[in-house]
């Protein structure tokens, strides 16, 4: 079966203490990461804008991160300024992420049981129809989506797709995301829309699919694709 995601790669941290200095960096609770459970997580600026999502996975003692495959090295490089002196490797490591719509192989994917089953392995076949598939479910995700240092990790749509935990304690960019998430002040959202033309608040076109990404007000949504869960998301009340 062609399951295999080509513009994914895997970066291993392993050495002393790496969940805890993961933890202090990423948006999600790495300290309680369970094998075979992997979560979506940031690395975000200090005002809380995505630098780099990715999937992490528990390899052991180590840590896997699942991410694009373009951003690699970009994110490996940022990762290690936050080492200092610490015995952590941070480096490229072999074997594929896997994705399948339907079927019983990996594990749901954490960011919406819908997106199908995701797992780590061996390269293999390469997988069709990935892409369109998380679009239609209105997921967004990597650079070109989400930009780099420009879109709040809440408007991101982070909270409603497990891609933060506000238990965990401190990390780079908490204190304006927990700001945002307790005082509801997330304006604008990630959102996928009918292929239109561009214009400033579009983020990234897909022809081939009819389909664009783009940041837009909730007040202005328009003709955005409005899957079940952003629907229940907008008609949340304001949190207490």
């Amino acid at each position: 079966m062609a399951t295999c995601l080509t513009d994914r790669a895997l970066i291993r941290l392993a050495g002393e203490d790496v969940r805890g200095f993961l933890q202090g960096l990423v948006t999600n609770d790495v300290a309680t990461l369970k094998a075979e459970a992997p979560r979506w997580a940031a690395l975000l600026t200090p005002q809380g804008k995505a630098l780099f999502d990715f999937l992490i996975w528990a390899d052991g003692d180590a840590v896997l991160l699942d991410c694009e495959a373009a951003e690699a090295e970009a994110l490996a490089k940022r990762l290690a300024l936050y080492r200092l002196r610490r015995p952590i490797t941070i480096e490229p490591t072999g074997g594929a992420v896997h994705w399948a719509a339907e079927g019983t192989e990996g594990v749901p994917d954490p960011r919406l049981a819908q997106l199908g089953r995701r797992w780590l392995g061996a390269p293999g076949a390469v997988a069709a129809g990935w892409t369109e598939h998380r679009l239609r479910l209105g997921v967004t995700e990597g650079v070109a989506e989400l930009g780099s240092g420009e879109t709040l990790w809440l408007e991101c749509n982070a909270a409603e797709l497990g891609g933060v935990s506000f238990t965990k304690g401190c990390y780079v960019g908490q204190e304006n995301t927990a700001r945002m998430h307790y005082r509801s002040t997330v304006n604008r959202r990630l959102v996928v829309a009918p292929l239109g033309e561009a214009g400033k608040r579009t983020r990234a076109t897909y022809p081939e699919f009819g389909l664009m990404v783009e940041h837009r007000r909730v007040e202005d949504l328009g003709d955005a694709l409005r899957p079940a869960w952003l629907e229940l998301a907008l008609a949340e009340p304001a949190a207490e």
